[in-house]
């Protein structure tokens, strides 16, 4: 065979060689492609929507203190704290009382509980609160919340509120109570105790910056409904010590906010 006519021949084949090569790579990529866009499919068709929202959250927030009264009738300060009652309004998003296993609650806990921005003075805790006791400067130690908090849910007609439990059809809210301890003590006050007034007013007196105590509280909320579906959404929640009309300073403060927390299906 002539030398030209034996090198066309390995060239060609060279090139059906090289050419098979690349189709072969071309079937594998675009099977591959197709693996991908099929799981795709798949994700964005998974219902991810949730029955669950948090649309409403009350705050209430004071301050209190432990005090003894002296001879000359000027009293010291041994515990000055902040503290903020918290309500949270958990909405399943039912206006016509039609309740199912989707939209009703089997288990509810917080988790993750952490203070994202720590005040400069004090001791923060978290604390679970009797509904019935929230806005009074009471709390309840024992109560104090480490790490996360369970939920019992109940059906019944009546539930003891003095312990952690919601109703499945998310009639009550998740009642909490925010404590900053500590500000103050052995901090006396020359002014007479009738002119005193035990809560906020006392922050101020007692030389307490709102910047000083300013705090966010962060924690995850997780929902299983009674199909055994489990739904979570973030919180990172301000302590509110002042609005555009008012500070904690007046004594207390009110605030009823508005929120858009949508909870997602895991």
């Amino acid at each position: 065979m002539p030398k030209k006519k034996y090198i066309f021949y390995v060239v060609l084949t060279l090139l059906i060689l090289l050419l098979i090569f690349l189709s072969f790579l071309s079937i594998k990529s675009f099977t591959q492609n197709l693996k991908s866009t099929k799981a795709m499919e798949n994700a964005l068709n998974v219902d991810l929507t949730s029955p669950f929202s948090v649309n409403k959250i009350v705050y209430f927030s004071s301050a209190n203190a432990k005090s003894e009264i002296n001879a000359n009738s000027s009293f010291t300060i041994n515990d000055l704290y902040q503290y903020t009652d918290i309500a949270i309004f958990i909405n399943n998003n039912v206006n016509d009382g039609n309740y199912n296993a989707k939209n009703t609650l089997k288990s509810v806990s917080l988790s993750n509980i952490s203070f994202s921005l720590q005040p400069s003075i004090g001791t923060p805790n978290l604390y679970f609160k009797n509904i019935n006791d929230f806005a009074n400067n009471s709390f309840d130690e024992s109560k104090k919340i480490e790490n996360n908090l369970d939920f019992e849910v109940s059906s019944e007609d009546e539930i003891d509120y003095s312990k952690p439990i919601l109703y499945n059809n998310c009639a009550n809210p998740i009642t909490l109570c925010y404590v900053n301890s500590g500000l103050k003590s052995n901090y006396t006050l020359t002014d007479n105790m009738s002119h005193i007034s035990y809560d906020g007013t006392l922050l101020k007196r007692c030389g307490i910056t709102l910047n000083s105590i300013a705090c966010k509280l962060s924690f995850v909320i997780n929902i299983t409904n009674n199909l055994d579906e489990v739904y979570s959404c973030p919180f990172i929640l301000n302590i509110p010590l002042s609005t555009e009309s008012s500070t904690v300073y007046d004594g207390s403060l009110t605030l009823n906010s508005s929120v858009d927390y949508n909870f997602i299906k895991l």
